[in-house]
């Protein structure tokens, strides 16, 4: 790994924030029980408070945060002509092959419209609960055609473990420190596995820091490159960030949440088949926020926030307990560093 990075550092005033507008946004995300908040702006640390037991080298669990690290790691292969993501992943997924997930794309299980099996017990239950995870999920069965319905699917997410190792002939995890912690100087970041020993968690496994995560941001809000250097092709950072996916969630990019009109749903209302549609509104994530912002969003309020038009990154993590209430600290909270306290 790389030395400790260090940060420019700049005063709210500086890069253009109202500062008493930002420190009541940073009270804010102190009251929702946070242990780290982290504004940056053009490259630029601006805020960056700790609370509880965070601190700037504390991992923390990003949970589905993860799911936009290897959806970049999907891209970054793509760059590399490894995988297309429009090929059958029954390409690498030799299970599904002369079956009905046959037709399953890769661009399918990134948008969340592949039709794989999904239920709050095989997502919430034997998913978490499987040895082997990723064999798990490979073994689900096709409840609908592909881009018929949006769910939330975890399971179906976590064969992207099994397609990017059969792709790359290298572990997600590898990858992950390969191509972005350690270019990135995410020096506190790590992609852990299940009990078996041999799936690395593409749904759920990352491990990181604030300050790590608002490196992963700006690199989109750079359009995929790093201190000069082309990390992510800014093709790919359109495809993931640039729009709605698919037509059945306005709010969905590729395993990244985008800021765009239409019918939105979460992650705990699917569109099962034989119920009405589950529509939670029709509008914006961030009403008030620019269309094109976008985030990385995980379980209990691990919120990475993008701006590109104001270069402006909000990370906030926090200590969730599966089991117990948590915190409901959201997409349109970390952007009102954006959508409030700009000038």
């Amino acid at each position: 790994m790389t030395d400790e990075p260090t940060w420019e550092r700049a005063t709210p005033a500086e890069v253009g924030f109202v500062p008493a507008r930002l420190r009541e946004v940073t009270r804010e995300a102190r009251q929702a029980r946070s242990s780290c908040y982290v504004v940056v702006r053009d490259g630029k640390l601006v805020v960056e408070d700790y609370w509880r037991d965070g601190s700037a080298e504390q991992a923390k669990q990003a949970f589905s945060v993860t799911k936009s690290v290897v959806s970049t790691l999907v891209g970054m292969a793509q760059d590399r002509e490894l995988l297309h993501i429009d090929q059958r992943a029954s390409r690498y997924i030799a299970e599904w092959r002369g079956t009905p997930s046959a037709t399953v794309t890769i661009r399918n299980l990134l948008a969340n419209d592949s039709g794989r099996e999904w239920s709050t017990d095989t997502d919430y239950g034997g998913l978490l609960q499987a040895t082997d995870q990723t064999a798990y999920a490979v073994g689900l069965s096709q409840t609908s055609r592909p881009g018929e319905v949006w769910a939330y699917n975890n399971a179906a997410i976590q064969t992207l473990d099994r397609v990017l190792r059969e792709a790359t002939g290298r572990t997600p995890a590898e990858l992950a420190e390969e191509w972005l912690f350690e270019p990135l100087g995410m020096t506190h970041s790590t992609m852990s596995g299940d009990r078996s020993g041999s799936s690395t968690g593409t749904f759920s496994g990352l491990q990181s820091t604030c300050l790590d995560l608002a490196r992963f941001g700006m690199l989109f809000a750079q359009r995929g490159r790093w201190e000069g250097e082309r990390l992510v092709s800014p093709r790919w950072v359109q495809e993931a960030v640039g729009g709605s996916s698919q037509e059945l969630n306005a709010g969905y990019g590729l395993l990244w949440w985008v800021n765009r009109a239409g019918e939105l749903r979460g992650p705990v209302n699917q569109t099962d088949l034989g119920a009405p549609p589950g529509v939670v509104a029709v509008g914006r994530m961030v009403p008030d926020g620019p269309g094109d912002m976008f985030a990385a969003l995980g379980f209990g309020g691990q919120v990475v926030a993008v701006d590109p038009g104001s270069q402006t990154v909000v990370v906030r993590m926090g200590d969730p307990v599966l089991g117990e209430a948590s915190t409901t600290y959201t997409f349109a909270d970390a952007a009102r560093a954006v959508t409030y306290a700009t000038r």
